[in-house]
């Protein structure tokens, strides 16, 4: 006879991971293993037009000679500064200017998100956000157990009137932002309303996170100014960039631009999640950097991008349902689209899956009430002709299920 094993207490999980959902665009990444299916869910960059050579030239150049053994050996916690070097240049010429001292860099711009949180936010705390906003940001922040409130947008971003009523309801400690291409809806916020949420932050004392991750992406009209960049914004505005979506997400090279007076604590933050981001990715990523005519490749990348955007915008009325909105973005990678009627498109999601096509459902980019009605698409990954097809597909779901009129 076997003896009775008594059952055992399972240790607790942190409770401030009570609440923060996992990402449905991170589950939907394993679609991508499918090569039948024709996923607009993930914002990624096409990996086809990746500069390999150039990036695989700068791992030998950051491996060569005496430099291997220093790209081998702990770092500087604020960055390779050759790196930080090249990468304020860059933001110079794009209107935000910006010295290595400036900067601090981070395992991607998540990672920054993170060290802002840990940084600026106890648990309690408000943060506004836009709404919709990016899904992640929503995790980050709920990680750090502050109270995520949202704030009115329209067709040109952040409403600054419903902004200054949250700002004198809540009193935020932040706002956080994608004011260029956003992420999910693709919009973009004009040069008039950027120089009043600055205004905003200003007056009341409140940080403003601008995470510009997809700003070098525009495929028409002219470049708006950064927020960091306006006046008011000057010591209020932290300014997050990446080499994701420009060079390759598993570089895992972000940065932080931020005013002198929080950035030692940031560093501090820094310090205690990692020590330091990877040293030989830093110096890969300076060598390519200092190699590469980037605007150049970045031309190449938006010449591809402007094209698959246009076949998106153009099979919008033949897939969708009347009735039916979309964003036609100036760059990025996405379009936020909203269907008539009372449609979860969560459950449409499930036809669609079955059908090879995906899409992410909306609902989760609301930090409020959610408008299960809308999805975000992505246009980067796939080409011209794959839009096409992925978007009939799409078509035959919406009109399997009624959704389509």
């Amino acid at each position: 006879m076997s003896a009775v094993v008594p059952s055992r207490p399972t240790p607790a999980l942190a409770a401030r991971l009570r609440g923060v959902a996992s990402s449905p665009v991170r589950e939907l990444l394993a679609l991508l293993e499918r090569p039948e299916v024709i996923s607009f869910a993930g914002g990624l960059p096409a990996p086809e037009l990746f500069d390999v050579t150039g990036l695989r030239a700068a791992f030998d150049s950051a491996l060569s000679d005496d430099r291997a053994r220093r790209s081998l050996q702990y770092a500087p916690t604020e960055g390779d500064a050759r790196l930080r070097a090249l990468v304020a240049e860059r933001m110079t010429a794009r209107g935000l200017p910006t010295t290595a001292g400036d900067l601090l860099v981070t395992t991607g711009s998540q990672q920054a998100l993170t060290l802002v949180a840990t940084a600026l936010l106890d648990p309690g705390a408000v943060v506004a956000v836009e709404e919709p906003t990016y899904l992640a940001a929503l995790q980050c922040f709920q990680l750090a157990g502050a109270r995520i409130v949202p704030v009115r947008s329209d067709e040109h971003g952040i409403d600054p009137d419903a902004l200054a009523d949250v700002v004198a309801a809540e009193r935020p400690a932040l706002l956080y932002l994608v004011p260029t291409f956003a992420n999910p809806t693709g919009r973009t916020l004009p040069a008039e309303r950027r120089t009043a949420v600055a205004e905003i932050a200003a007056s009341s004392g409140m940080w403003v996170v601008e995470d510009d991750p997809y700003g070098e992406l525009r495929y028409r009209g002219t470049a708006e100014r950064p927020l960091a960049a306006e006046p008011a914004g000057e010591d209020r505005v932290l300014h997050l960039g990446s080499f994701s979506k420009v060079a390759a997400p598993g570089l895992r090279i972000g940065w932080l631009r931020a005013p002198a007076s929080v950035l030692p604590a940031l560093t501090v933050a820094k310090q205690a999640a990692d020590l330091h981001t990877s040293t030989v990715d830093q110096a890969a990523a300076a060598a390519w950097l200092a190699a590469t005519d980037v605007d150049a490749h970045v031309a190449r990348l938006c010449a591809a991008y402007v094209e698959r955007r246009d076949a998106m915008m153009a099979a919008m009325p033949g897939t969708l349902p009347d009735g039916s909105t979309w964003t036609d973005p100036d760059g990025g990678m996405f379009t936020w689209v909203r269907l008539p009627g009372d449609v979860d498109t969560a459950a449409l999601l499930e036809q669609a899956v079955r059908a090879d096509v995906a899409f992410v459902p909306g609902a989760p980019f609301f930090a409020g009430t959610p408008d299960r009605a809308t999805l975000r698409m992505s246009f980067t990954t796939n080409t011209p002709d794959q839009i096409a097809e992925g978007m009939a597909r799409l078509a035959g779901v919406l009109r399997g299920a009624g959704a389509r009129s």
